[in-house]
């Protein structure tokens, strides 16, 4: 994740540059449950309205806690699938609350009523993420659910009258690129406390739909605008946080844009982003699924590398026996093409590996989302010729003919 807000905020006040520091134990994101009420275009668990059988029991499930807290894995985002369409989750969660986690609910907003708000309150989650994937109808398009808009934004609204901390997730596509700038004016309106900006990733059915990626030149103008926006709110003394993430050239993009707008404070950015080092999938950030497969991510569904049910979280994690667990934790890592010759490298730590993986057969070669040029990031003609993606000069016909 890139905190947009807290690297703006070391233009007006600068803090100390200090080196790189891992967390004890990664974020987990948890898929307690693969059944959803909607049908989302870009889903990367490919969930859908049935029951799926094997899914971790509710004693299963404290006994992993009880391993994630041994192992120093300082948050939980509980996620599905839809979440609240697990009978225990309010135990489960309230579980880990008394456990001394952070615990964020990644929901679609649909099922938070009021009915349920109260139940929800009390467990005092730190963090409620919503999907919004436009207004109105896009929305409701997207999540294949007609009214899906009005009841998340009815579960915004019981959650910010609760006093909850909400924020709102979007995906951005060729599909609703251009609702972007709506979407941010809608949660000014309500009040939001985050906006997360995602890039597609190529999973589930995110890769059956990796032809509706957002263009380069769309991405760049986009995050250019949310950098705008972004340092008006810091002027403003508006305190809605911005954050992006799945693509970590933002990094990079916001050191240019630096360089022209604040060119005093550049080089201290750039150290900061350094620091911050771009992609942790697999060192900083894991995934376990329904089925108690953990992941290097929850972008690597096709790729676990053991199961809880079987082994301790803290040995699995630790297992580097595995090529993929083994290169994400190389530093730095090993890429190619133009990854491997940018020279802002230690800002962006290779990008998103899974978007490689799909597109070229290769985890290690070079992203295909990447939207700086080749000036910009110094790649030679060798090091362009030597590039592992044939599919940069055709980027969205690649998406579409090249095999998954």
């Amino acid at each position: 994740m890139f905190r947009l807000s807290r690297f703006l905020s070391e233009i007006r006040t600068p803090t100390p540059v200090g080196p790189r520091r891992d967390p004890p134990g990664p974020v987990v994101i948890w898929n307690l449950v693969r059944r959803c009420n909607l049908r989302c275009k870009h889903c990367y668990s490919i969930s859908g309205d049935v029951d799926f059988p094997g899914e971790l029991t509710t004693a299963e499930i404290f006994r992993v806690m009880d391993d994630l807290k041994a192992f120093g894995v300082p948050a939980l985002i509980l996620s599905g699938g839809e979440p609240l369409l697990r009978p225990d989750i309010f135990e489960i969660s309230e579980r880990a609350k008394a456990l001394g986690f952070y615990v964020g609910l990644s929901s679609n907003g649909v099922l938070i009523t009021r009915e349920n708000i109260h139940r929800i309150a009390d467990v005092g989650y730190d963090y409620i993420g919503i999907s919004l994937d436009g207004i109105g109808a896009t929305h409701d398009r997207f999540r294949g659910k007609p009214g899906a808009f009005d009841a998340s934004m009815s579960g915004i609204r019981l959650c910010r009258e609760r006093g909850l901390k909400v924020g709102l997730r979007f995906t951005m596509t060729m599909d609703n690129h251009h609702e972007l700038e709506d979407l941010l004016g809608l949660a000014e309106a309500e009040h939001i406390d985050k906006f997360y900006l995602s890039h597609l990733v190529y999973a589930g059915r995110g890769n059956k739909n990796r032809a509706d990626d957002a263009g380069w030149d769309i991405t760049r103008r986009r995050m250019e605008s949310l950098f705008d926006r972004g340092w008006a709110y810091l002027e403003q003394g508006r305190d809605m946080e911005l954050v992006t993430g799945n693509n970590d050239a933002d990094g990079v993009l916001l050191y240019l844009w630096v360089q022209r707008r604040f060119p005093g404070r550049a080089q201290h950015l750039r150290a900061k982003l350094a620091q911050w080092g771009g992609n942790a999938s697999g060192v900083n950030v894991a995934n376990i699924d329904n089925l108690g497969h953990v992941h290097p991510d929850t972008y690597w569904w096709h790729h676990p590398i053991g199961n809880v049910k079987e082994r301790a979280f803290a040995e699995i994690w630790s297992d580097l026996s595995d090529p993929i667990m083994a290169g994400l934790r190389r530093r730095p890592r090993t890429i190619s093409g133009r990854c491997g010759a940018c020279r802002y490298f230690d800002i962006c730590g290779g990008n998103t590996r899974v978007r490689a993986l799909r597109l070229t057969g290769d985890p290690w070669a070079e992203d295909p989302a990447c939207y700086l040029t080749d000036e910009e990031i110094g790649a030679d003609a060798q090091a362009r010729r030597l590039a592992v993606s044939p599919y940069r000069g055709a980027r969205h016909e690649a998406l579409r003919r090249h095999p998954a």
